[in-house]
């Protein structure tokens, strides 16, 4: 009985895979090599998940169908890094070959036949994409140590920043940065609730991406963010920043304090008063 392939395509968004070739001309190369090799597509099997880790959805129901089939099939990919870069999964792959469930592996771009040789040649190639996975992982995260090390943020900007594509660095907003330390000094005098300094905010022209309020957990957030004073954290950890501040130290403890006193109301009810009255 001639072999039927379950055909294989997947790539993360992860940016450490920004250079394998799309789903679609993943998708393309294996038609195209299918239809020389007379190679029979049973069916397509299509993942936007990366494979360092065990439970990818798609491939597992893959794997469950091969598992429960009384025929054995075949599957194509491109490379076995698309199957796996985890041992895991890779080692699935093999156990399900050794049981006979897979009958074959067809790549355009590796060789593989179900022989002791053949196996073993799979199996430097899974240990391979694992090894580049984790070396890849623990380059990044070297160079984000560094990046820390220099003051340098290492995402996306928080609000009242934008991000300098040619300093890899964070700059104040010529106008929302404006906006940030007017929203700290208003909040500081203690006349706000989080409702109606959302209302505040939206007034200035922060909202959600909806253009509705933003949510107090949002804006809690937004008040304890130490990037207004020039400090990086992360992992715990603090970190002196490159970049300007945009909030006084002093009046962002006076919102800390705020922040504290709203969030035990009974407990600050006689000394909510008299603890900023010289800024009423």
């Amino acid at each position: 009985m001639k072999t039927k392939y379950f055909l294989y395509a997947r790539k993360s968004t992860e940016d450490e895979e920004r250079q394998v070739m799309s789903i679609e001309a993943q998708l393309v190369e294996l038609e195209e090599y299918a239809k020389r090799e007379k190679l029979e597509i049973a069916e397509r099997f299509i993942e936007n998940k990366s494979a360092k880790k065990p439970g990818r959805e798609v491939f597992n129901k893959m794997v469950a169908k091969i598992n429960e089939s009384n025929e054995a099939f075949g599957l194509l990919a491109w490379h076995p890094d698309r199957l796996a870069r985890n041992s895991v999964d890779g080692g699935q792959i093999i156990y399900l070959i050794d049981l006979g469930k897979i009958a074959a592996l067809r790549f355009p771009t590796f060789w593989f036949e179900p022989t002791p040789q053949g196996l073993f040649m799979l199996q430097v190639a899974f240990g391979q994409s694992k090894y580049y996975s984790d070396n890849l992982s623990e380059n990044v995260k070297r160079g984000i140590r560094q990046k820390l090390r220099r003051g340098e943020w290492c995402s996306y900007a928080p609000i009242g920043y934008s991000n300098n594509l040619k300093t890899h660095n964070i700059e104040p907003d010529p106008i929302k940065s404006k906006i940030i330390a007017k929203a700290y000094e208003e909040y500081s005098n203690g006349n706000h609730t989080l409702k109606t300094f959302a209302r505040r905010l939206s007034f200035w022209g922060l909202t959600s991406r909806s253009g509705k309020l933003l949510a107090k957990s949002v804006i809690v957030r937004m008040l304890k963010n130490k990037a207004y004073l020039g400090i990086i954290t992360r992992n715990g950890e603090s970190y002196a920043g490159s970049f300007p501040p945009i909030v006084l130290q002093a009046t962002f403890d006076l919102v800390q304090q705020v922040l504290k006193q709203k969030s035990h109301p009974r407990h600050s009810k006689h000394s909510h008063n008299f603890a900023f009255v010289g800024l009423m």
